[in-house]
């Protein structure tokens, strides 16, 4: 049987070190507590971040990797709120950031690939397999745009119960020439750097945060931070500073904030961020993993940057944190080192359903409701946040277009309160796609996780993966044949799922046959 979720709640000596913590912040007086009764929301979102890409440990002991990096603002805030053990995305950026803002799993809301061009798929060429036409333009507000998935976003949402609502970075919500392409149109009031691209140009102000020094393609360019260009400046600290900025403008305006803080870091291409990137290379670390850690170490320090402006403008004790990453970090390609080990112990990386593709840093804090120093192992995925954050501004029984919200708030955990009699739900993943690299878990694919088993059916025609992840993390152990009947359960539970989202499947190109899910 599966064990239950734990949760340990322990206090951390590294608050006094700091001088911050989102529970103990300095002192807000009665008149800030009534001007602010709505709470504060910064949802701090990292591109391509590994589970391991961090010196907080979010497995049973550290690790070389937890060693090699620095961010200690993580740690500052896992020491004053809570740290998720087995928080989920998708394994890849857009079906993330759209079930982020709707509460739809990809395989209802359709959107299970990355996307970029109008009416284009990004599909690379399979040699067996034709790949449906998903919703390839992502999200748009109209319900008659062909291509994309029609549903309300959470900054609508929290527009209508009066925040001020702010993109900052990444959007990667729609492609070019549609709505989605620009935050404001799903219901930002503010977008900094955010299109239809879900990488950088550039990370470097001197480049202007274009692709020309690449011979790119300009369309990964970063709109709207012209006041940069030419500066020696990085792109992490120019949208830190436009955040705080924005933020400052909804505190004189006297309203709540939503902030959505979403970098392209650490997504490529990498760039040599001077603040940090020598004292790698002086560790023995090669120049692109030197690099890596830097952008990583940059992210940390606009995350203590944002922390240290709630400190100062009084008030953090009423500011909502939020952190996560949208997929697993990059290991198939684009990397030093060896590929799919930049995640150990888990297997595998971005775009894969292993582990190491899936499964993503977390932490969260909710001043003077969760328990600091405390962590879960309770599993959580993305469309979850869409549910938690509206709990959390208080916005009550939202219906979505289509009627069906798929995530789960997690607030109760973030109460203290141990969510156990949940912990047998069904989490589900669908990629009817073909992303590109060959590797561990990567391929067209559907997987399902309950309790600790997890199994994955791959389209293609390779062995169902049936995996123990409280016996086998590294899901090096492929159990399908001597547990047929936990697989025929789960198999049956993910079928089940898909048809009631209208999932789509791929098919074979010369029979021309739906494939659908059958134990191989």
């Amino acid at each position: 049987m599966p064990r239950q979720a734990r949760h340990h709640y322990y206090w951390a000596p590294i608050l006094i070190v700091l001088g911050f913590s989102c529970i103990a912040g300095s002192a807000v007086n009665a008149e800030d507590r009534d001007r602010q009764a709505a709470p504060n929301i910064v949802l701090f979102l990292v591109d391509d971040m590994g589970w391991q890409d961090t010196s907080v440990s979010f497995g049973v002991e550290v690790t070389a990797l937890n060693r090699r990096y620095r961010t200690p603002n993580m740690e500052r805030l896992a020491a004053a709120g809570m740290k998720f053990t087995q928080a989920y995305a998708c394994s890849v950026c857009s079906p993330t950031r759209v079930s982020l803002m709707t509460g739809l799993n990809a395989a209802r809301h359709q959107v299970t690939n990355w996307t970029l061009k109008k009416n284009a798929t990004n599909d690379r060429p399979h040699p067996t397999l034709k790949f449906p036409k998903w919703n390839m333009n992502g999200l748009c507000p109209h319900p008659d745009v062909e291509g994309t998935v029609h549903a309300k976003a959470l900054p609508a949402y929290l527009s209508e119960a009066g925040y001020h609502t702010i993109h900052a970075g990444k959007s990667h919500f729609g492609a070019t020439g549609t709505a989605g392409s620009d935050p404001r149109n799903i219901g930002f009031d503010i977008n900094i750097g955010g299109h239809a691209a879900g990488g950088p140009g550039s990370y470097l102000g001197k480049q202007n945060f274009s692709a020309a020094w690449r011979n790119g393609d300009r369309i990964w360019d970063v709109p709207g931070l012209e006041k940069y260009h030419g500066q020696d400046i990085f792109l992490t600290e120019a949208l830190t500073i436009e955040s705080i900025a924005a933020m400052d403008q909804a505190i004189e305006q006297d309203k709540p904030f939503f902030l959505y803080m979403s970098h392209y870091a650490v997504h490529v291409p990498f760039a040599v961020d001077d603040r940090f990137y020598q004292s790698y290379r002086d560790q023995g670390v090669g120049h692109t993993e030197a690099m890596y850690a830097a952008i990583v170490e940059g992210m940390d320090k606009s995350l203590g940057d944002i922390l240290d402006h709630l400190e100062s403008r009084n008030i953090s004790q009423n500011t909502v944190v939020l952190f996560m990453s949208d997929n697993g970090g990059l290991s198939a390609s684009g990397r030093g080192g060896k590929r799919h080990t930049h995640n150990k112990p888990l297997s595998s990386g971005k775009g894969s359903a292993h582990e190491g593709g899936i499964r993503v840093p977390m932490i969260a804090c909710w001043p003077g409701v969760t328990p600091p120093g405390s962590e879960t192992d309770h599993p959580v995925i993305i469309e979850d946040f869409f549910s938690t954050i509206l709990e959390i501004a208080g916005v009550p029984d939202v219906k979505q277009i289509g009627g069906v919200i798929d995530g789960i708030s997690f607030a109760g955990l973030l109460r203290g309160k141990a969510e156990t009699t949940t912990f047998e739900r069904s989490l589900y993943w669908h990629f009817p796609n073909h992303w590109g690299p060959k590797g561990p878990g990567i391929g067209p694919s559907s997987t399902i996780r309950r309790g600790n088993w997890k199994l994955i059916h791959y389209y293609d025609g390779r062995p169902t993966e049936l995996f123990n992840l409280a016996a086998d993390l590294g899901e090096s152990e492929n159990l399908a044949t001597r547990n047929p009947q936990i697989a025929k359960s789960l198999a049956d539970d993910l079928r089940k799922f898909l048809s009631d989202a209208k999932a789509q499947y791929p098919s074979d190109k010369s029979t021309g046959e739906v494939k659908t899910i059958q134990l191989q």
